[in-house]
């Protein structure tokens, strides 16, 4: 089996007007993510899923990766990682390149599971076709009571954990979290990312009371960067404290864990290099005692991926699944994702075992020859939004 054609799809979703969600980062306006499908010589066909800036991931695949793969083999996974990334090193340890090319890595997995006839879950390691999965959703409410509603929607479709965002103020985070931790009660799990929206009283306030209330994990307060406060932080406070969404292999997670700054790693295969190198991260993690629980925010195709890696892992925690309404999660496969009973099921056909929903691909595909629309994505804003205050929860 050989490359044949690598195609790249970039998909944005425009929430309608007034109905994206609030968070530390603003108003969203909108969702992005780039799908990655790797034509073979024969019938079969890998699928990936990068998390980047759409533009840079195509220019990255179309103009450098793709030309250097046609032809190869790529059930050869390792050798194929080493390529991609010798490739782009100079450019690439960290960002764009390295989500472009994890991207490719998971088609080839993908592909590598589907030519030896086997789920992916399985040539991975895992036992059963299941992981521990949570909704991540619960953003900022005027009304807490309407955060309770939600957390009582997550619990009646199957889920057991769920996460929130908070950042927002002191007296409001407060109220927020005991609403969503009375509702879901003591057979559940609640997880508070924090959006890097603390100061270091801030985060130590919170993560008292999250301590008390037995908290799941307590999520970024601080920006990636700042590792010498996470490790501060966790030195004084019995909640895990979890990082990782913005950093990348396992050089950068390698210096996540010499700092002693987290519990709990999160990789996520669409941005730290694929299934290859999070694998990696993976056994970095053990090896320093620390649990794994994938990021995934971007679309079904990186749920499903993460949730094949962490099935086989020996130290995987759980996987993300976003439920804030989002099509490229709910509606980008022709196989609905079904959690029962706290965790994600998942197919026993050979390699990722989804197809995509074209006509979903169909209504939100950029064109090629287009640039990214404005909007505030979440976790990317085109433009920068000029002004915007930097509001921390002191």
């Amino acid at each position: 089996m050989r490359i044949d054609a690598v195609e790249v799809i970039n998909l944005h979703y425009p929430y309608p007007p007034g109905q994206g969600f609030r968070f530390a980062g603003g108003q969203a306006t909108g969702r992005l993510t780039s799908l990655v499908r790797v034509h073979t010589d024969g019938d079969l066909i890998g699928l990936g899923s990068a998390y980047s800036h759409p533009d840079l991931v195509r220019i990255i695949i179309d103009r450098h990766l793709a030309p250097q793969l046609l032809g190869t083999d790529p059930t050869q996974t390792d050798q194929l990682w080493e390529k991609m990334n010798r490739l782009t090193q100079w450019y690439g340890r960290k960002g764009a390149a390295i989500s472009a090319l994890g991207a490719l890595d998971v088609a080839f997995w993908d592909l590598r599971a589907q030519a030896a006839g086997q789920p992916l879950w399985r040539m991975l390691g895992a036992d059963a076709g299941n992981v521990a999965a949570y909704a991540s959703a619960l953003l900022w409410q005027d009304d807490v009571d309407t955060l309770r509603v939600e957390a009582r929607r997550h619990l009646e479709a199957g889920f057991r954990r769920m996460k929130m965002r908070l950042g927002r103020n002191r007296e409001y985070d407060e109220a927020a979290f005991l609403a969503v931790r009375r509702e879901v009660g003591t057979s559940g799990d609640v997880m508070v990312d924090g959006s890097m929206h603390y100061t270091m009283d801030g985060a130590l306030h919170l993560a008292r009371l999250l301590d008390t209330e037995n908290a799941f994990w307590f999520e970024e307060p601080f920006a990636p960067d700042a590792l010498e406060s996470f490790a501060e932080l966790r030195r004084q406070v019995q909640v895990p404290i979890a990082l990782g969404e913005n950093e990348f292999g396992v050089t950068g997670f390698g210096t996540v864990t010499a700092a002693g700054a987290a519990d709990i790693l999160q990789p996520d295969v669409s941005r730290g290099g694929g299934i290859t190198e999070c694998r990696r991260v993976a056994s970095l993690a053990a090896r320093s005692g620390l649990k794994v629980a994938t990021h995934t925010w971007n679309d079904a195709v990186a749920v499903v991926a993460n949730a094949h890696m962490v099935a086989g892992l020996p130290n995987g925690l759980t996987v993300e699944i976003d439920r804030t309404g989002n099509p490229l999660i709910d509606n980008l496969l022709n196989e609905p994702l079904t959690v029962q009973e706290g965790r994600l099921l998942l197919s026993d056909a050979p390699g990722l075992g989804v197809t995509l929903n074209q006509d979903v691909v169909d209504r939100y595909r950029i064109p090629d020859d287009q640039y990214v629309p404005e909007g505030n994505y979440g976790d990317m804003i085109f433009p920068a939004v000029p002004g915007e205050a930097d509001l921390r929860n002191g």
